[in-house]
C-alpha cells in the first residue's frame, strides 16, 4: 500500500508552511499568568494570507471556489498552525463550511459558502461534548413554529464555550427537537434572541457563551439531515487531534534545541540519558499520534468500512492526542528548568494550549469506554 500523501495534499503542506512559517508564536499572555489578558479578536492579518492562499476553502468544491480536497489536507495545514500557535479558526470554519456544502440548502449554499471560501465571512461551530452525537446531551432545543403562515424554526438553550463567536459571522449550533433528531442551525451573528456572555479559555482566547432566546430561523437556515452533526463533530475531532500533533512536534523541536545548548558538567544536557530517555518516549508518543491520526482522517474522508465504525479510530486518535500532548509539554517544562515557566519564553504558551487541546478533547477514560462499547458491538473476528 501506498501511505504517501497525494500531490495536492503536499501542495496544501508547502502552502501553509509559507502563510505559517513568519508567524511568531502567539504573545498573548495566560489570563492565569496576568490577570485580563485576554485577545479581543483573532489574527487578521493572517486570515487575510490565508485566504489569499487559498487554505480557506481547501474542501469545497471548485463550483464553490475551493480546491475539493479532503479531511487529510485540511489536518495536514492544521498541523503545520499549531507549530506556530496560529490564532485562526480554521477548523470551525472549515467544518461549518462543509456541513452547509453537504448538507444545506442551495440558498444557503449560494449565501455562504462563495464568501466563506474568500475569507469575507467567518464561520464557526459550537460544540457538543466529548461525544457530540447524542440528541440528550444537547442544550438547545429546535422547533417548527407552525401558528404563523411563513414556516420558521424557533431555536432556545445555552451553548457554553463556543470558538470565536464574537468574531464569527455565522454560528453553526446543533440542536435537538422534539422527535429526538438532532439537528444543525446556522445563525447569523447578530442575530434577534441571540446573545453572547464572555468566557475565558486556558489560553486566554475569548469563548462565547451562546443564549437563544426565541431565535426565529427561516427553513433554509437549518440543515435537517441525520447523519450532519455526525460528520462535523467528526472533523472537528479530527481536526483537534491534528492540532495537538503540530504543537507536540513543536514542542520536541524546542526541547531538543534547548538541551543540546545547555551544558552542565561540561555537556550538553542532551547527552545524559535520563534527558534522552524522556524525549525518546515523547517522540514515541508523536508517532503513535500520528499514525492514529491519519487512521481517522482517512477514515472520515473515504467513508471506507472496517472492522468498527469510523468513531473507533476517532477514539484512538483522541486517546493518544489528548494524552500524548499533555505528556509532550509537561516533558519539555520539565528539561527546560526555569526557562519552561518563564512568560518571556514561549514554552508557557504551547502549554496552556496544551492543556486547551486536552479540555477540548475529553479524557483519555471516557474515550476508552467508548471504545469498548464500540468493540463490544462490533466484536473483531
Amino acid at each position: 500500500m501506498d501511505f504517501t500523501f497525494t500531490e495536492e495534499q503536499q501542495a496544501a503542506v508547502e502552502a501553509a508552511k509559507a502563510v505559517f512559517g513568519p508567524v511568531a508564536p502567539d504573545s498573548v499572555p495566560s489570563p492565569a499568568l496576568i490577570p485580563g489578558a485576554v485577545a479581543d479578536d483573532f489574527d487578521r492579518a493572517l486570515w487575510s494570507k490565508l485566504a489569499d492562499a487559498d487554505l480557506l476553502s481547501l474542501l469545497l468544491a471548485p463550483e464553490h471556489g475551493g480546491a475539493g480536497l479532503n479531511a487529510i489536507a485540511l489536518c495536514l495545514v492544521l498541523r503545520e498552525s499549531a507549530k506556530t500557535l496560529a490564532r485562526v479558526p480554521l477548523l470551525e470554519h472549515t467544518a461549518t463550511a462543509v456541513a452547509v456544502q453537504t448538507y444545506g440548502s442551495d440558498e444557503l449554499k449560494e449565501q455562504i459558502l462563495p464568501r466563506a471560501a474568500r475569507g469575507e465571512l467567518v464561520l464557526t461551530a459550537a460544540s457538543a461534548g466529548h461525544t457530540g452525537h447524542d440528541p440528550a446531551q444537547l442544550a438547545v432545543s429546535a422547533r417548527r413554529d407552525t401558528d404563523t403562515a411563513t414556516e420558521t424554526w424557533i431555536l432556545d438553550g445555552t451553548q457554553t464555550g463556543v470558538p470565536w463567536a464574537h468574531n464569527a459571522d455565522h454560528i453553526a449550533v446543533p440542536a435537538h427537537t422534539p422527535q429526538g433528531r438532532t439537528v444543525i442551525a446556522v445563525v447569523p451573528h447578530p442575530h434577534e434572541g441571540l446573545t453572547l456572555a464572555e468566557q475565558i479559555s486556558t489560553t486566554g482566547e475569548r469563548l462565547g457563551e451562546l443564549h437563544l432566546d426565541s431565535v426565529r430561523l427561516a427553513p433554509h437556515q437549518i440543515i435537517e439531515t441525520d447523519e450532519a452533526w455526525d460528520r462535523v463533530h467528526q472533523l472537528l475531532t479530527t481536526g483537534t487531534c491534528a492540532l495537538a500533533l503540530g504543537l507536540g512536534e513543536r514542542v520536541l523541536q524546542m526541547t531538543g534545541d534547548y538541551t543540546s545548548k545547555r551544558e552542565q558538567f561540561g555537556y550538553p544536557v542532551a547527552t545524559f540519558q535520563a534527558v534522552a530517555v524522556q524525549a525518546a518516549d515523547r517522540y514515541i508518543d508523536l508517532r503513535a499520534m500520528e499514525a492514529t491520526l491519519w487512521q481517522a482522517a482517512w477514515r472520515i474522508s473515504t467513508q471506507a468500512g472496517g472492522a468498527l465504525p469510523a468513531a473507533g479510530d476517532i477514539a484512538v486518535a483522541k486517546i493518544w492526542a489528548s494524552e500524548g500532548a499533555r505528556r509532550v509539554v509537561q516533558t519539555a517544562q520539565h528539561l527546560h528548568g526555569g526557562f519552561g515557566a518563564d512568560t518571556d519564553y514561549p514554552l508557557h504558551r504551547y502549554h496552556a494550549w496544551a492543556k486547551q487541546l486536552e479540555l477540548s478533547l475529553g479524557p483519555a477514560a471516557a474515550h476508552e469506554e467508548i471504545l469498548g462499547d464500540l468493540l463490544a458491538a462490533h466484536p473483531l473476528g
